[in-house]
C-alpha cells in the first residue's frame, strides 16, 4: 500500500504560528522533505525544527540553481524542471514503499509555494492532503496592524516579476494589493507603485512574524537591501482609514496649513481617472463638489463629505478655502477636467482674495468629456478644434452667438459643451442654425451621452440632419470642419476623423 503525501504548510516564520495539525503531522512522519539552495540551509526545515524527532528520514532537495547562470541546455528553466522531476521520483520511491512524506512548504503549500510544483508530478498517482498555513500575506499585515480590505473593496496578489508598466496597470485597477517576489524586482516595484499613484500607501514589510521583522514605507526602502523573505501590500483606502477628527482636533494640522486640490474625475468611472486624481482624493480630509460628482468618490470613513448644488460654485469655492484655512486637506472634485468649464476657475479666483493668501492650491487634470467622446468614434479633434459651452447662465447669449461663428468662419471642428437642459431648449435650436450658414449639411456631427457611464450612448449624424429635441445635458457634441470625414465601420457604426493635413489656400 502507497503511502501518502502530506503538504504541510508551516506559516510565515514563527514556529508558533504552526498549526496544531501541522506539528502532530511533522512529529510522526517517517519522511520529513524540504527545499532548500546549494548552500544546505533551508528556511522551512528551521521553522519545522521544534516538532522533529530522531531516527526521522530527511530528503532535502536541493535546488541546482536560484538566481545564477546554468549550463543545463534548456537554460534555467530546463535546469528547475529536470530537479522537479528528480525530487518527485526521489520522494515517489518513499510512497512506493508505504512510506508517508511530509513536504514542508513555508507559509501554505498552495500559496507561491515549492509544494506546488511537487503536488503536480505525484497527486495524480499518490494519495494527497493538504495542510494549510498562515500566509505571509496575512503575517505581513498582522505586523503592520493594518486591514487590508473591507466591505467590498478588492484584493489583487501580484508577483513582481511582472514588468513595471504592467505592474502599474494592474495596481491602478485594483483597492488593495500585496506583491510577492520583491527581492531581485524591488526597485521595478518602487516605480511601478509611483506610476500609479500608489507609492505614499505602500508598505515594506520583511521577515514577517520572525524577531528580525521589518517595516517600512516603501518609498524609504534600499532596493539593494531587499532579501528574499519580504513583500509589499498596498491596504485598500476604506480598510486603513482611521476614526475621522475634525481638522480643529488634530494637533498636527496648524492655519495656514492645509491645502485644497481641484480634482479631474474624468468623465465615467474608475477606469477615465488619472492615478494622480485617485491619490490625492484618497488623502484628502474633505471632499466637495456638486452632490452627482461626490457620490461618484468611493466612500472613505475617515473622510468628510459636502455636497451642494450646482448653482453655487463660489460659495463651494470659498468653502474649501475656509476648511483649507483650518488646516485640513481638501479635494474639490469636478467630473471630467476641472479646467474645463468645471471648479478650478472658480476655486483659483475665490484664492486671489488676501484672506487666502496662505493657502496653497493645486488642480490635478482629469480626461475632458470632448476627449472621451471623440475617442469612441476616432479622431474628429485630430485638427485644430474649438470648446464652446451653450450655457448663457453666465455670459450672455450673444457673446456665445457670436464665438460660435467666428469658429465656423474659421473652419475650426467645435465640441459644444452645456448644449441644452429642462429649461434651455432654445439655444441648440439657435447654434445649429448658426452654424449651417457656414457649414454643409453634410458636416458630421458625433453626439456623446453620458459617456463612460452604463447609459453611454454615442450617435453619428450630420449637421443637416441634427435632430434638438434629442439633445439634452448630458450630451456633448462634436460638429466636424469642412475636413471631418465619416467613414463606414464594422456593425453599422462610423469611424469619425479631421486629417492633420489641411488643403492649402490657392
Amino acid at each position: 500500500m502507497s503511502g501518502v503525501l502530506y503538504g504541510v504548510g508551516l506559516g510565515p516564520g514563527d514556529p508558533e504560528l504552526v498549526t496544531v495539525k501541522a506539528a502532530r503531522l511533522i512529529a510522526a512522519a517517517e519522511v520529513i522533505a524540504y527545499h532548500c539552495a546549494r548552500h544546505g540551509r533551508s528556511i522551512a526545515r528551521g521553522i519545522a525544527e521544534p516538532y522533529l524527532r530522531a531516527g526521522q528520514v530527511e530528503e532535502k532537495l536541493v535546488y541546482p540553481v536560484t538566481t545564477e547562470t546554468t549550463e543545463h541546455p534548456g537554460g534555467y528553466t530546463g535546469a528547475i524542471a529536470d530537479f522537479y522531476t528528480q525530487a518527485a521520483a526521489r520522494l515517489a520511491a518513499h510512497l512506493d514503499a508505504g512510506r508517508d512524506v511530509v513536504l514542508l512548504a513555508e507559509g501554505d503549500p498552495l500559496f507561491f509555494s515549492s509544494y506546488m510544483h511537487m503536488h503536480k508530478r505525484l497527486a495524480g498517482r499518490y494519495e494527497t492532503r493538504i495542510v494549510p498555513g498562515v500566509t505571509s500575506v496575512s503575517a505581513a499585515s498582522a505586523a503592520l496592524a493594518t486591514p487590508l480590505v473591507e466591505g467590498d473593496e478588492v484584493l489583487t496578489v501580484l508577483p513582481g516579476t511582472l514588468g513595471s508598466e504592467a505592474l502599474a496597470e494592474r495596481l491602478q485597477g485594483t483597492d488593495a494589493a500585496a506583491i510577492m517576489k520583491v527581492s531581485r524586482h524591488f526597485a521595478g516595484i518602487q516605480n511601478a507603485l509611483k506610476q500609479a499613484g500608489r507609492l505614499d500607501d505602500a508598505r515594506y514589510v520583511e521577515r514577517a512574524s520572525a524577531a528580525s521583522q521589518r517595516t517600512a514605507p516603501v518609498a524609504d526602502v534600499d532596493p539593494d537591501t531587499v532579501p528574499y523573505m519580504a513583500l509589499v501590500l498596498v491596504p485598500g483606502a476604506l480598510a486603513s482609514a482611521r476614526e475621522p477628527q475634525p481638522p480643529q482636533a488634530r494637533a498636527d494640522q496648524l492655519p495656514g496649513l492645509g491645502r485644497v486640490d481641484v480634482v479631474g474625475l474624468g468623465p465615467g468611472g474608475r477606469d477615465w481617472m488619472i492615478p494622480q486624481a485617485q491619490a490625492v482624493i484618497d488623502a484628502a480630509d474633505h471632499v466637495v463638489g456638486y452632490g452627482p460628482y461626490v457620490d461618484r468618490v468611493a466612500l472613505n470613513p475617515r473622510q468628510h463629505r459636502h455636497s451642494s448644488g450646482n448653482a453655487v460654485e463660489a460659495e463651494r469655492a470659498e468653502f474649501a478655502l475656509e476648511l483649507a484655512l483650518a488646516g485640513a486637506r481638501v479635494a474639490v472634485v469636478s467630473s471630467g477636467d476641472p479646467g474645463v468649464f468645471a471648479m478650478a476657475s472658480a476655486v483659483i479666483e475665490a484664492a486671489a482674495q488676501d484672506r487666502y493668501a496662505a493657502v496653497d492650491v493645486g488642480v490635478v487634470p482629469g480626461l475632458t468629456a470632448a476627449q472621451a467622446v471623440a475617442s469612441q468614434v476616432g479622431a474628429p479633434l485630430g485638427h485644430d478644434f474649438a470648446i464652446i459651452s451653450l450655457s448663457d447662465r453666465l455670459k450672455p447669449w450673444d457673446v456665445v452667438a457670436a464665438r460660435l461663428v467666428a469658429a465656423a468662419q474659421a473652419d475650426l471642428v467645435i465640441a459644444i459643451y452645456n448644449p441644452a437642459s429642462e429649461s434651455r431648449r432654445q439655444q441648440i435650436v439657435d447654434a445649429r442654425e448658426l452654424l449651417l450658414r457656414h457649414r454643409s449639411p453634410q458636416t458630421p456631427v458625433v453626439v456623446g451621452r453620458a459617456v463612460g457611464s452604463d447609459d453611454q450612448e454615442i450617435r453619428v449624424t450630420t449637421l443637416g440632419e441634427l435632430d434638438p429635441a434629442t439633445i439634452d445635458m448630458r450630451c456633448l457634441l462634436i460638429v466636424g470642419s469642412s475636413q471631418t470625414r465619416a467613414v463606414p465601420a464594422p456593425r453599422g457604426t462610423h469611424r469619425v476623423f479631421t486629417p492633420r493635413r489641411y488643403p492649402a489656400t490657392p
